[in-house]
């Protein structure tokens, strides 16, 4: 007898359909077909475990399972429940096998029949809702998280045997029900951290609101333990709210990697990458032997932390450079080329030197001569020329270590940064795919950011006294617009220029990589 069911297969952030046919026939052979790779393989002697610890039995006969469209090759072990519900309906130990043909069903099965968690939930239910299926029946613990979309009924099971009682009385199991807006606003502001908690640091906190507030990448240098570290893990907790869209396609790429919190329906909040130095080029962009998202699409609409970014390796960083540019990243393979989100802002720290104390105000550098200027090298032009804000940290001193004085809280400082970003919303609402300061092309740039006589005299004495790159001048004009939209100024004043000017120290002779 043949029966089909159906399932779905996750490549890049979507999902695609596929027809599991299970056919029972005379003969002694059991075999899978439609290229699966060897997680697939194994699924048989998951599923006749499970079968025959649950009193089923276990056909005898020749089965063939083939998994359609058969030239797209499908891997993991999440197709282990809808090949063993397809034996069982093809072996009529199911009363209505047709009911299958209304489901998609995915799941991996332990030796037990209970069923295990998978990757990719969330694509998969809005791919079975775009496809006009009645439901979808997945593992119990993703069951939030496919409940996310509407219009669809999702069922979260346990062990096999809810599955078979399901298909024989469909009243057996109800739909999970998720209220979305509940799930997206109900800890949005929730943070186990706060910009209250920084002493001192006062033009750092500021330059992290402008970076906020433009969407712009920034590299942090100062000596260890200036709190470079303790800044960057505060940005997202002054950066805008994501929206339901945002939420729901970074949900998606965490979904495929397999990283969203155990029991989580959505990400509600920015999130926060920070890799070690010790990461690998495909771990940072993505890809592999079943290409998967990397380090910058998992901080997709958020923040990716690189720490002491000289001690990457250079291919690293190099590869980052395309990414940070077109805000994607294409993974390319023989039979197939998948796109990856990556539009995140790059936070990087490092020191000034290899000790880490050249031009520390107290305590003397003890590099070799030569050493400092080989040691920022290490961070390629071409990546620096990407990084719109360099940002000097200088140590804290002891009286405001000691200050009882309550510093500015982050809600506080998000307010302007939401304020500046919704100017910027508005401004760009005739260019599609720009949302940002930082986004604004060379073409975009000129026509918006428009400066007077004394700011462009004051802009060109910068540019000869302070031995400015001229690759500092766009990023100048961007982040002096940035600062003109938190000061609510239509215009750019030279008062915004001159306090852009001041954060392109790398550029600056001596400085330059």
């Amino acid at each position: 007898m043949l029966v089909k069911t159906f399932g779905s297969a996750v490549y890049g952030v979507e999902a695609i359909n596929i027809t599991i046919e299970v056919n029972v026939s005379m003969g002694q052979h059991y075999t899978i077909v439609g290229l699966p790779d060897n997680a697939v393989r194994e699924s048989l002697q998951r599923t006749e475990s499970a079968i025959k610890t649950n009193n089923f039995f276990m056909p005898r006969t020749k089965i063939v399972v083939n998994l359609a469209p058969a030239d797209i090759r499908k891997s993991g072990s999440a197709f282990d429940l809808p090949i063993a519900i397809g034996i069982l309906g093809a072996s009529e130990q199911i009363a209505m096998p047709e009911r299958l043909q209304r489901y998609v069903i995915m799941g991996e099965l332990g030796l037990d029949g209970t069923v295990q968690p998978i990757k990719g939930a969330l694509p998969i239910a809005i791919q079975a809702r775009k496809e006009g299926f009645a439901g979808l029946i997945v593992p119990k613990a993703n069951e939030r998280e496919a409940g996310m979309v509407n219009n669809l009924e999702v069922y979260g099971v346990e062990h096999l045997t809810d599955v078979v009682s399901f298909f024989e009385d469909e009243s057996y199991l109800k739909p999970v029900v998720v209220n979305t807006r509940e799930e997206f606003f109900s800890n949005q502001y929730e943070f186990d951290i706060d910009f209250s908690e920084v002493k001192g640091q006062e033009n750092i906190k500021r330059a992290m609101e402008i970076a906020a507030a433009g969407g712009h990448n920034a590299i942090l240098i100062g000596p260890p333990g200036a709190g470079k570290t303790m800044l960057a893990k505060r940005l997202p907790t002054i950066l805008p709210p994501l929206s339901l869209l945002e939420a729901l396609e970074t949900t998606k790429i965490h979904s495929v990697a397999g990283k969203l919190p155990e029991n989580s329906a959505l990400i509600s909040k920015r999130p926060f990458r920070s890799p070690h130095h010790t990461i690998s080029d495909v771990a940072l962009v993505g890809g592999g032997g079943t290409p998967q998202p990397g380090e910058i699409s998992l901080a997709h609409n958020g923040v990716l932390f690189l720490d002491e970014l000289p001690e990457f390796k250079r291919t690293v960083l190099e590869v980052m450079r395309q990414p940070m540019e077109e805000r994607r990243v294409t993974i390319s393979r023989a039979k197939m080329a998948l796109d990856f989100p990556a539009n995140f802002m790059l936070i990087a720290s490092m020191n000034p030197c290899a000790c880490g104390y050249y031009n520390h105000p107290e305590k003397e550098c003890t590099c070799p001569p030569g050493t400092v200027q080989k040691y920022l090298n290490k961070v390629s032009g071409p990546l620096l020329d990407r990084i719109d804000l360099h940002v000097e940290v200088t140590p804290v001193a002891f009286s405001e270590l000691s200050s009882q004085q309550t510093a500015e809280d982050s809600a506080t400082i998000r307010e302007r940064v939401i304020k500046a970003r919704e100017i910027q919303a508005e401004r760009y609402l005739a260019h599609t795919g720009i949302y940002n300061n930082a986004q604004m092309s060379s073409k975009l740039l000129r026509e918006i950011c428009i400066i007077s006589t004394v700011g462009e005299n004051l802009l060109k004495k910068a540019m000869e006294r302070l031995h400015l790159s001229a690759r500092a001048y766009d990023r100048i004009l961007k982040v002096s617009r940035t600062i003109a939209d938190l000061a609510g100024s239509a215009d750019i004043k030279p008062e915004h220029l001159a306090e852009a000017i001041q954060f392109r120290s790398l550029d600056r002779e001596g400085w330059a990589g």
